[in-house]
């Protein structure tokens, strides 16, 4: 048998690839990297770490790539790839994060913390922080989540109706400039057409997702799936019966959640309540 033949000397790691094309996309054009920077408008040392595969960097650096180098939609896709590579999630997310970002309709409940797709990457550094991220790993998996926030952007974005226990508003971060700039993000993302929040009020009291969050996706072929998540462990639940009983828990809770623009309200009083200058809380 003839040996195979090597179509390219590239790597074929999701990750390294993203990385070397990068660089040779900017040798092409004969730049330095400050040179790239000043073109482009970020940081001359994240062009260097993306380079070296050290960063993933976000998805709003590949498309600003795309457009100067003239490669639409290229380089976004292959960071899409290199998130899903598990050097940046953890092999039991890796088919969530896929069908999550296939799914033609979403709704989640908040039982702890906030929903990926609403934190701000501060939100996010401190969550993930706690789950013993820390350095460069931090970096790559903060930029993964928030970049995930794609998914509820532009015409074509899916809906998503989101529940969130009152425990996870009244649950800030350490830093009040943060939390001010999170709970103004989560009034900016109400208002758009294909989101919908809501506010389950303490006084609702027990309810069957008391201590699960979950994520339902309702794929292209109609089937509905959840993915169920506590401090612990992460399950993709797929088999309908189980699928049907989460779904009859949340849509209690949501008969007992605030409308939309009661909680939009509810996040306002909570917003007021952060002080502007931070060393005021002191």
């Amino acid at each position: 048998m003839p040996p195979r033949k090597v179509v390219t000397g590239r790597s074929q790691e999701p990750r390294r690839r993203y990385a070397e094309e990068l660089r040779r996309l900017r040798l092409a054009k004969g730049l330095t990297l400050r040179e790239l920077a000043a073109l482009v408008g970020w940081d001359a040392s994240l062009f260097g770490k993306l380079e070296t595969g050290s960063s993933l960097g976000s998805p709003d650096v590949a498309e600003a790539l795309d457009q100067f180098y003239g490669t639409p939609g290229l380089l976004l896709a292959m960071w899409e790839m290199a998130i899903g590579d598990p050097t940046a999630f953890k092999e039991k997310y890796r088919r969530y994060i896929a069908l999550e970002a296939e799914a033609a309709c979403l709704w989640h409940f908040g039982v702890s913390v906030l929903p990926g797709l609403l934190q701000t990457d501060a939100y996010a550094a401190e969550v993930l922080a706690l789950g013993g991220y820390k350095g460069k790993e931090l970096e790559e998996q903060v930029a993964a989540r928030t970049g995930r926030r794609m998914l509820l952007a532009g015409d074509d974005a899916p809906p998503f109706r989101a529940i969130i226990a009152e425990a996870v508003l009244r649950t800030p971060l350490r830093d009040a400039a943060a939390w001010r700039e999170q709970l103004e993000y989560l009034l900016e993302m109400s208002e758009r057409r294909n989101i919908t929040l809501q506010v389950l009020p303490s006084c609702a009291g027990l309810h069957g997702l008391v201590s699960t969050a979950v994520m339902f996706m309702r794929l292209q072929n109609g089937i509905t799936v959840a993915y169920a998540e506590n401090a612990y462990r992460g399950e993709l639940v797929e088999e309908s019966a189980a699928v049907e009983a989460l779904q009859r828990a949340y849509d209690a809770m949501r008969d007992q959640a605030l409308s939309p623009a009661e909680s939009r309200k509810f996040i306002l009083r909570m917003l007021e309540e952060v002080p502007c200058d931070p060393e005021s809380s002191t």
